[in-house]
């Protein structure tokens, strides 16, 4: 069916909703060089929405098992994927020309739109590009394992405690964060940060042990604790039994009567309750911090250590027969 540019351009959102793409702008902004309602289906594109995810990893062995890949978002590859978009109702050349003369002022139009998505509710209206984008493919157990993990970037290292509400000034924006697969996690940055917490989800408690096996042995240790402080007792670590069978399921009653000579080292202590064995296997959601170090101060690193002349009086001495 050949379109007249007005029914292509009233058709166009419908099209994008049958390919999964969702609009996030409200559709009573105002029209432009196209639509507002079209002008928010394109910004998806931006945002890699309902892009095929053969097209973000060409080859599997990019993205191996427990693995994570950092890239940035590069804007002549999503001004191409709007241009394919746009191009679906171009007929002939007379159509291809015309769309070309418009791109300018549409992407112009994009760029705004974008910007302003990306701003905080009470800044003014802004205009120009939207700066750049960054983001990360993570593919690991641990995606499918905690499906709520947290993602926080920063454009500095924090000195504070990064959990307070709201987030510090330093805390960068997530413009996407979505399960792609059930192992695989994708997260947009509204900018590029220098530091980036990722924590197993902190509501409800959580038990665990050190895990130390194969994919085919389930192994693993327990560090018993000091009940007074919470602090790690100076013991060897402690082997986790598990059931027979190979089924992963820990011997409880065979832990515990692990753990009593340990945590209760005297005859006349109590017998370890439920409450203190729970105390032992308690932990604290897991935090993997991403991000360079401080570069060291030039003149720290190349400081003499040792006189030149003590260092020529060492050779000498080691040259000689």
């Amino acid at each position: 069916m050949i379109l007249d540019k007005a029914q292509y351009l009233s058709e166009m959102p419908s099209l994008l909703a049958r390919a999964g793409i969702r609009p996030v702008l409200d559709s009573s902004s105002d029209d432009g060089t196209i639509p507002a309602t079209l002008r928010s289906w394109l910004l998806q594109l931006r945002l890699l929405q309902a892009i095929p995810f053969a097209y973000l990893v060409a080859d599997s062995a990019l993205l191996p098992e427990e693995s994570i890949r950092w890239f940035y978002v590069d804007r002549r590859w999503t001004d191409a994927a709007v241009q394919g978009a746009l191009s679906v109702g171009t007929v002939n050349s007379d159509d291809r020309i015309h769309l070309a003369a418009q791109y300018d002022a549409i992407r112009d139009e994009l760029d705004t739109e974008e910007r302003n998505q990306r701003s905080l509710s009470d800044e003014p209206h802004l205009t120009g590009d939207g700066g750049p984008i960054s983001g990360f493919l993570l593919r690991s157990k641990a995606v499918s394992g905690w499906p709520a993990l947290h993602v926080r970037a920063y454009d500095t290292d924090p000195t504070v405690d990064d959990t307070q509400t709201p987030p510090t000034s330093t805390e960068m924006r997530l413009l996407r964060l979505e399960r792609l697969a059930p192992a695989v996690l994708l997260c947009l940055f509204d900018g590029i940060p220098k530091v980036v917490h990722i924590e197993e989800p902190r509501q409800g408690i959580q038990f665990g042990f050190d895990d130390s096996g194969t994919p085919t042995q389930f192994k693993a240790t327990l560090r018993p604790r000091n009940e007074a402080t919470f602090g790690d007792l100076a013991t060897a670590p402690v082997s986790v039994n598990f059931r027979r069978g190979g089924s992963g399921v820990v011997n409880i009653k065979r832990l515990a009567s692990d753990l009593e000579p340990l945590v209760h080292p005297n005859p006349t202590d109590p017998p370890l309750d439920s409450a203190q064995y729970a105390l032992q296997l308690v932990r604290k959601p897991y935090r993997q911090v991403w991000g360079d170090p401080e570069e060291p101060v030039v003149s720290t690193v190349f400081t003499a250590t040792i006189a030149y002349r003590t260092m020529v009086s060492k050779v000498f001495l080691e040259a000689q027969p």
